[in-house]
């Protein structure tokens, strides 16, 4: 099922704070692991979920550019954390702190990716809000998927730039 046509509820799900969402993707992104946690919030079966591209729970409330920014820093072979609002099976969403690492192999190179994601505190989440919402609209202004999502690199660029900080600090300031 084409990810951007799934119905969204507007319903919010929550999961407790000592659980944690674990996923685990090969190099492209497929899904080669997910967690009973991941399954119930997300409302997925593994058989449903497993070899899935992990964009299958993007939810379009999510800015693209976060996303490039988040694979150019795991396939630098570095951690990220982040903000992501995802979107269930039957349209329902919810927010979590990501933190996605890359998985090495024993000769050193990346061989997946591993994904930990808890409950983000909610004032961090009410200040994501606009700001997800300013970049999905500036990446909406153009009609190419890719030259929207450069649009809204360029904005959180500018945005960090003038902050003085980068991506992580920007995340644990909220």
């Amino acid at each position: 099922m084409k990810q951007d046509s799934l119905f969204l509820t507007g319903v919010e799900r929550h999961f407790d704070e000592d659980e944690i969402i674990v996923s685990k993707t090969d190099l492209k992104g497929r899904i080669t692991y997910a967690n009973d946690v991941f399954l119930r919030v997300a409302g997925y079966h593994e058989r449903d979920i497993l070899g899935q591209p992990h964009s299958i729970i993007r939810h379009p409330d999510m800015p693209r550019c976060v996303f490039s920014l988040l694979w150019q820093t795991i396939e630098a072979g570095r951690e990220i954390f982040a903000y992501v609002i995802n979107r269930c099976s039957n349209g329902d969403h919810y927010w979590v702190l990501a933190n996605v690492t890359p998985t090495f192999g024993p000769q050193g190179k990346i061989i997946g990716y591993h994904s930990n994601r808890r409950v983000p505190r909610r004032d961090a989440i009410e200040k994501v809000i606009p700001l997800y919402a300013a970049l999905c609209e500036e990446e909406a202004k153009e009609r190419n998927r890719k030259d929207g999502m450069a649009r809204g690199t360029a904005m959180v660029g500018k945005l960090l730039g003038e902050a003085g900080i980068d991506y992580d600090q920007f995340v644990f300031t909220l």
